[in-house]
C-alpha cells in the first residue's frame, strides 16, 4: 500500500504527532510525507519526499498573530502550481493532518482522502465550542482542508470518530514527579516579554521554553531554553504545572501525565479559543490573556488550580483501526486496498 501522509508544519504539535505515529503507519506500506509550512521549531526525523511553505501562521511576541508575516509567506501563484503538480492520484491513501495544498490537490482530482487529526474533530458540533462562535473561525476549521473522510483526535471522545489523543512514548511511558518549577511555552510571545512577566513573580522557579534563543539562559527566577523535543518532555515529566497556549498536544500531554495546567490561548486564535472551551469545560484554568491580575491569578492558581489526569495509552491502536477499517469499504480509487487489506488484517494493531 503507498501512503501519502501530508503534515502541516505550523507550529511542532503536527509534526510532534507524524514522529510518534509514523513507526505504526509503517507497518501498513510505504510512506511518503509531504511537509508543509515554514515555522516549525522542530524537525521531522524521517525522510520528506515533498516540501512547501505552504500557508503559515506566524505570531508576534504580545500573545497574537502576525497577519503581515502570513501574508508574506503565502505564494499564491505557486500554491496553485503545487496543487496541480502534487501526484496524489498515485496513493492508495492520503492522509492528511489539516494541510491545504493536499486537501486541494484531492478535491480538484477527485481523489478521496482522510483528514486525520485535532482539527479534523471539529466537523462534529459536539465539540466545545467558545460562547462567542466565529463564523470565519468556523468556516477555516471546516473549509481549509477538507476530506472524504475524517478522523478526528481531542481530549475527550466527543463524538464517534473523535479519539483521543496521540502522546509520546517518551510521555507514556514516564513516571511523573515534582521538582517545585513552573514549566512555560507560550510560543506567541517572545523572550523579552516573558522575562518581564515571570522575573516579577520572584518566589517560583520558571523554565520557559522559547524560540529565539539558541542556548540555555537564567536571568533571576527564569531560566530559558530552546526549542527542544526531548528537553521539553523531560521537564513537563519533572514540573509542578505547566503554562501553556490553547494548542492540543502540549495541554494532551499534561492532563496524561496528571500535570496542572493554565492555559492561555494566542489572541484572535479561533481553535485555541476553543480547546480553552474545552479546557474550562474539565475544571482547568484559562485565561484570555495576561494583564495586570495576572501575578494574583497565577498564585491562586499554583495555591488552588484543577487536576486533571486521564489515561491517553491506547489512542495509536484505535484511530488506525478506525482509519483502516473504513478504507476497507471504499471502492473506486483505492485499487491496492483489496490486495493489502489482508496484509492489514494480519497486524497486531488490529488484534
Amino acid at each position: 500500500m503507498k501512503i501519502l501522509y501530508a503534515v502541516q508544519a505550523t507550529g511542532n504539535g503536527h509534526i510532534s504527532r507524524a514522529m510518534e505515529l509514523l513507526p505504526h503507519l509503517q507497518k501498513y506500506g510505504t510512506i511518503d510525507i509531504f511537509l508543509s509550512g515554514a515555522n516549525s521549531s522542530l524537525s521531522l526525523d524521517a525522510p520528506v519526499k515533498f516540501r512547501s511553505n505552504g500557508v503559515s501562521l506566524f505570531y508576534n511576541c504580545n500573545g497574537g498573530l502576525d497577519y503581515l508575516k502570513m501574508l508574506k509567506y503565502t505564494n499564491p501563484v505557486k500554491l496553485q502550481q503545487l496543487i496541480k503538480n502534487l501526484p496524489v492520484e498515485k496513493y492508495d491513501l492520503v492522509l492528511n493532518d489539516f494541510e491545504y495544498i493536499t486537501a486541494a490537490a484531492c478535491k480538484k482530482k477527485k481523489i478521496s482522502s482522510i483528514q486525520f487529526g485535532h482539527q479534523a474533530s471539529f466537523y462534529s458540533d459536539k465539540v466545545p465550542r467558545p460562547a462567542k462562535k466565529s463564523r470565519l473561525g468556523e468556516k477555516i476549521l471546516k473549509k481549509y482542508a477538507p476530506a472524504t473522510q475524517y478522523a478526528g483526535l481531542h481530549f475527550e471522545k466527543y463524538d464517534d470518530y473523535i479519539f483521543t489523543p496521540i502522546i509520546k512514548k517518551t510521555i507514556l511511558d514516564a513516571l511523573p514527579k515534582d521538582d517545585g518549577f513552573v514549566l512555560v511555552y507560550l510560543p506567541s510571545y517572545c523572550k523579552k516579554q516573558l522575562q518581564d512577566i515571570f522575573t516579577r513573580l520572584k518566589k517560583v522557579p520558571f523554565h520557559i521554553f522559547t524560540h529565539d534563543i539558541k542556548g540555555i539562559e537564567t536571568i533571576e527566577n527564569v531560566t530559558f531554553f530552546p526549542i527542544s523535543n526531548e528537553n521539553f518532555s523531560q521537564q513537563l515529566i519533572r514540573c509542578t504545572g505547566i503554562i501553556t497556549g490553547g494548542g492540543f498536544e502540549t495541554p494532551a500531554e499534561a492532563i496524561h501525565l496528571g500535570k496542572k495546567i493554565m492555559a492561555i490561548p494566542i489572541r484572535n486564535h479561533y481553535e485555541q479559543l476553543c480547546n480553552a472551551a474545552a479546557l474550562e469545560a474539565c475544571g482547568i484554568t484559562c485565561l484570555k490573556n495576561i494583564d495586570n491580575q495576572f501575578d494574583d491569578l497565577f498564585f491562586q492558581w499554583l495555591q488552588n488550580g484543577f487536576t486533571l489526569k486521564m489515561d491517553y495509552s491506547n489512542s495509536i491502536n484505535e484511530v488506525l483501526n478506525y482509519i483502516f477499517h473504513y478504507l476497507k469499504d471504499i471502492p473506486g480509487n483505492l485499487p491496492e486496498i483489496e490486495k493489502d487489506w489482508k496484509m492489514v488484517e494480519s497486524l497486531d494493531i488490529l488484534n
